[in-house]
């Protein structure tokens, strides 16, 4: 701990300070420094939530080493695009770490979240958009929403989301995961009055240019409502879903 947090703390405890003024004073504190990496230790509390770890193109000496920094500050850990050999390292360190291996994602909490209220809604438009919807779905469970997956309901069979319609309803957050043209996220949009979070994924053939086609078609929809992450984005889409819920 530095010595301006023991400051402020002890401001805090006197009564010098708010806790507001206390926790806006604590948003701005400096990072530690591992030399190759720098860990924002007060992302959660600017963001609610820890610093997340994307874990390609990272060695896993360096991804274990700030996962054990992030976890002895916050008892939480996200890893996207993390190798196995990653979490069977970190296993050794701590044994209630889990890894989804088709969404690449290590994840850890020492305490169960205290979920939200709302449904978070996943959609897929087909069985090919699955990866990116577990990691849609892992993210949404370690950030405390409530997340139910509906799969495989594409435009191509219109007929499959339309006899959806109650789970659709019931969400409070819905997010649209869909490759090829893209055309679910406006389909769905166009049915709810909650708003929707669309993910271009890289499936499809040559001319769907590996995710750039359904990218600019949901950025194009005329339904309104609609709010775009990145190609194959599944874990933005959560994050940002679950600023949205409530």
């Amino acid at each position: 701990m530095s010595e301006r947090t023991r400051k402020i703390l002890r401001d805090l405890k006197c009564g010098r300070i708010s806790t507001e003024k206390a926790v806006e004073a604590l948003k701005d504190l400096p990072f530690q420094d591992l030399g190759f990496a720098k860990i924002d230790n007060h992302r959660s509390l600017r963001r609610g939530f820890p610093e997340v770890i994307f874990g390609k193109g990272k060695t896993v000496e360096q991804i274990v080493r700030i996962a054990r920094r992030i976890i002895s500050h916050d008892d939480i850990l996200l890893i996207t695009r993390a190798p196995e050999e990653a979490y069977r390292r970190l296993k050794r360190i701590y044994p209630k770490v889990k890894y989804d291996r088709r969404a690449a994602i290590i994840s850890y909490r020492k305490r169960p979240p205290v979920f939200k209220k709302g449904l978070v809604l996943v959609v897929t438009a087909g069985t090919a958009d699955l990866p990116v919807a577990d990691e849609a779905l892992a993210t949404l469970e370690l950030m405390g929403n409530r997340s139910e997956m509906l799969c495989d309901v594409g435009v191509a069979g219109l007929h499959r989301i339309l006899n959806k319609k109650h789970l659709l309803d019931k969400a409070s957050v819905i997010i649209v995961i869909a490759g090829m043209e893209g055309a679910l996220a406006s389909v769905v949009s166009g049915l709810v009055s909650k708003p929707v979070i669309a993910v271009p994924t890289s499936v499809g053939y040559g001319a769907s240019f590996g995710g750039i086609a359904p990218l600019l078609t949901m950025m194009n929809s005329c339904s309104p409502g609609i709010a775009v992450v990145n190609i194959d984005n599944g874990f933005g889409a959560a994050y940002f879903a679950s600023l949205v819920n409530v």
